[in-house]
């Protein structure tokens, strides 16, 4: 079995521990970024005129993440999953395959694009049926602007999705987006707005049609304790957001656990990283408490050192918090 679906068994039973906080590669970006996902070829090789790792350097850094066999999930694009697949990547792995199942246009951020800045408008280029035969687990996103037309039409969209995945025996977690182009909606509003759309939206579904777990962005202990607390019975997973310092990821992973989280999707922070595979490698003694997030950044940086990888940043920068919800955590 999959340590995913052992660890879901064992959180829906009450016998959660550290060591079922669920972990996802969010290596997906391709469905948002294109050439540029795979990141810069050098992890201090940015700006416009860096060159970016290929499809080829990309899918064996996953099939890299596949074989260490720290995370749960490896999401990605249908196109990567379905080569991945077919090399046999999972085969006899601990480690689930999901793909992208649905793409907004607030995530379509081509290079010197717009699409992004106007209120999100459903879309999906997966057809469902044809992954299934490698693939049976999906992220659909969708994002509420407190516009009327826009998020009812998400909500249908996602309604059709549910219809033809319960069809085809294909389940999903769902990631809501904070606001893109929010319509009367204070920045202040955003966190307990989110929260409440999420219910609500979850509220008219039947067990069956529910997303086993969620993904949203972490506004800081109390709007995500609030959540957990209203209903146990939603698992929590945080976004990873932007790459931030080291310290920033290890902070995250430490206060979003501690507050009812049990799962943690982290994308550009591990895509970009110096050394993916050892800063994921840290990541389970700081959610069992055996590594303070400062002491992650040390040892990371010391294995860096050792490796003969040059930092991006120093390690007093790297130390540093710099995400504004997780500075009051």
């Amino acid at each position: 079995m999959k340590t995913l679906d052992q660890k879901l068994a064992r959180i829906r039973d009450g016998a959660y521990g550290p060591d079922d906080f669920i972990l996802a590669a969010a290596q997906d970006g391709d469905m948002a970024l294109g050439v540029a996902a795979p990141g810069p070829l050098r992890p201090e090789g940015r700006g416009p005129a860096a060159p970016f790792r290929t499809r080829p350097d990309h899918l064996q850094s996953m099939a890299d993440m596949v074989r260490q066999g720290v995370v749960d999930i490896l999401l990605s694009s249908a196109s990567n999953g379905e080569s991945l697949s077919g090399r046999g990547a999972f085969e006899g792995s601990v480690v689930t395959l999901a793909l992208r199942a649905n793409d907004t246009t607030d995530i379509w951020r081509p290079r010197g694009s717009s699409y992004a800045r106007g209120p999100s408008r459903p879309f999906r280029s997966v057809s469902l049926e044809a992954v299934r035969s490698f693939c049976d687990l999906g992220l659909y996103s969708i994002t509420f602007n407190n516009d009327l037309d826009r998020d009812l039409d998400s909500l249908e969209c996602y309604a059709r999705f549910r219809e033809e995945a319960r069809r085809l025996k294909f389940r999903h977690f769902l990631e809501v987006f904070d606001p893109n182009a929010p319509s009367n909606l204070s920045s202040e509003a955003i966190p307990s707005f989110v929260n409440d759309c999420i219910v609500r939206a979850l509220s008219g579904l039947t067990t069956a049609e529910r997303p086993l777990f969620l993904k949203i962005a972490y506004h800081g202990r109390r709007a995500l304790e609030e959540l957990a607390v209203h209903d146990p019975a939603l698992i929590i997973g945080i976004l990873g957001g932007p790459a931030g310092t080291t310290r920033d990821t290890y902070e995250l992973l430490a206060q979003a656990s501690g507050s009812g989280a049990r799962a943690a999707l982290f994308g550009r922070k591990i895509g970009l990283a110096e050394s993916p595979l050892d800063l994921i490698a840290l990541m389970r003694p700081v959610l069992r408490g055996e590594l303070r997030p400062e002491e992650a950044v040390r040892a990371y940086h010391a294995k860096l050192q050792e490796l003969g990888v040059k930092a991006r940043r120093p390690l007093g920068e790297d130390s540093a918090i710099t995400e504004p919800a997780l500075q009051h955590g």
